[in-house]
Parts: structure tokens; sequence; C-alpha cells
């Protein structure tokens, strides 16, 4: 397994990080065992929310990891507040909220601190400033070692660099994904900001799902990239391997976090840290697969 320090921080995060969403806390025996083979074969970075299922993510991945804590990076989010029913949430970034919300995340957890700690989205009419106040307590207090946060948004990221001490930037980016590219990876490698991607299979259109419409992207155009990654593929690198690479290829990137559910899942993203790398000639014919898209809002 490959690590790389993410951003200024001191995290030694693995090449290939665990999206702990799609988990089934209703089979934990399955979900210990498929954390604890990604933690064997070298993952150590684990994403979760308190958003998920209804903070019930977060529990099971701190009953799964124990017994390992010191082993692995837990990264967690915090901004979006269920309401009473349950059913659906609110944005909340305030710092009361965030001050609030930590000491819940760590219960669940069953830890006493949080390796890195993310907003969980983010628009430029939040009091950008008051949550950052309380992402620097919580540093201050040592209930976090590190924040971060969640945004694909070039004006909100703009104003995180400006004002705060962020480690990284989650964002989606793939083939069927490049708007970071126009400014967002480059200005964000600048500043020794780490880079996690989600996304960077596009919810499997580019592996094994039919083609169908995505972002500004007809299904033919979806299928001419799965057309791209397959041609670009092989006996040493089969398609999930292709669609990451194409990811990993980019200096910005620290880590890729994959949606993992089932031990498949697990065995087929961890033949990415063998897989050869992408020339530029293999690089080449994936770019030119589809023309490039642009993020036209949220920029001022």
């Amino acid at each position: 397994m490959e690590y790389t320090l993410l951003g200024k921080s001191n995290l030694n995060v693995s090449k290939l990080g665990f999206g702990c969403m799609s988990l089934n806390y209703n089979d934990q025996n399955s979900a210990f065992s498929i954390i604890s083979k990604a933690i064997d074969n070298g993952i150590n970075l684990f994403d979760t929310a308190d958003l998920y299922d209804h903070g019930e993510n977060e529990v099971l991945l701190g009953k799964a990891v124990k017994t390992k804590r010191h082993d692995i990076i837990i990264a967690t989010k915090v901004g979006n507040q269920w309401r009473p029913d349950n059913q659906s949430w609110d944005w909340n970034p305030t710092k009361k909220y965030i001050l609030a919300s930590v000491e819940d995340s760590l219960r669940r957890l069953n830890t006493d601190y949080i390796d890195l700690y993310q907003l969980h989205g983010g628009t430029i009419a939040d009091p950008i400033d008051e949550t950052i106040s309380a992402f620097e307590q919580l540093k201050r207090e040592g209930k976090i070692r590190y924040y971060g946060i969640s945004s694909i948004r070039p004006n909100v990221i703009n104003e995180y660099i400006k004002k705060s001490h962020i480690v990284s930037v989650m964002m989606q980016y793939s083939l069927l994904d490049r708007r970071p590219e126009e400014a967002c990876l480059s200005q964000l490698l600048e500043h020794n900001i780490g880079v996690l991607v989600r996304g960077g299979l596009a919810k499997g259109l580019l592996v094994n799902k039919p083609p169908v419409n995505y972002l500004n992207y007809t299904a033919e155009q979806v299928k001419d990239a799965a057309d791209a990654v397959a041609r670009n593929s092989g006996a040493s690198r089969a398609v999930t391997q292709t669609a990451l690479e194409f990811v990993f290829q980019h200096p910005a990137v620290s880590s890729a976090i994959v949606g993992i559910r089932t031990i498949e899942q697990l065995d087929e993203a961890l033949k990415t840290i063998h897989s050869p790398k992408l020339n530029t000639e293999e690089m080449q014919q994936l770019r030119s697969a589809i023309p490039i898209n642009k993020y036209e809002e949220h920029r001022i």
C-alpha cells in the first residue's frame, strides 16, 4: 500500500480509503470482517459521517476498530442536522451545533479524538468564520486532530483556503466528473491541501452499470467513457483499477475513498494497490474519450 501525508497534517493516509457509508449495520459480523481485512491489507483511512444511518454508521465503525484504534485514521463529518421526524435534515454549520455534534460522534465512535473532522458540505452564505472558530476550538481541546471540508464549490473552497487551516478537501472527481481540474485541484496542490476523492467510479457507470445520463453527459457519452476505460484495461489492470488509476494520476490527490459493502468489492478495490499505473498514451486516450466538463455554479 502507498501512503501520503494529507496536506499539511501528519496523517499518513493510505492511497485507497474505505468509504463506510454502504456498510450494512444490520449484519455487523460481516462488516467487522470486511473492515478487518481492509486494515490487514494496509487501508488505514476510514470515512464516515454522523448523517449516515442516523449515526449508526459511526457506531459500527467504532466497534469494528476498537482494538486497532491507534493503527487507523478516522474521518467523520458534521453539518447535517436530522429533523425531529428523522426523515430529512437541515444544514447547520453553526459553532453551537458543531461543538455539540462532536460529542455525539466521539461517543458513537467510542474514541476520545477524531483524526479528521470534516464539514459535510458548505455554502458561501454560511457563517464561515464561526464554523472555522468551532473547528479551531476543537483542535485546541484535543477532540480533533485536524479538520477539512467536503465540497466541490469553488467559492466555498476559496474562503476556507484564505481563512482556515484545513488540511483536506473531499470532492467528487472521476473521468466523468473532471470539474475539479479547471482550478480546484491545482489551487489545493499549490496550498498543500490534500484532496480526498469520492465518486471515482462515477456510481459504477465507469465499471459495470448500464449507461444513463450523468451530470451534463448523455448516456451515449457515458458509454464512450466506459468504453475508453475498458479499452485501457486488460489482464494486468481491470476496469475498476483503470478508473481509479485515472484519479490517482493527479498529484493533488492524496487518497480515493471507495464505498465498500462486500468482501468482493473490497477485493476488487485492493487490486488497485498492485495494478500498473496509466502511461501517457493511456491517459490521453481516457481524457479524449469525452469533452471535459466545467463547474458553472458557485464561482463568486
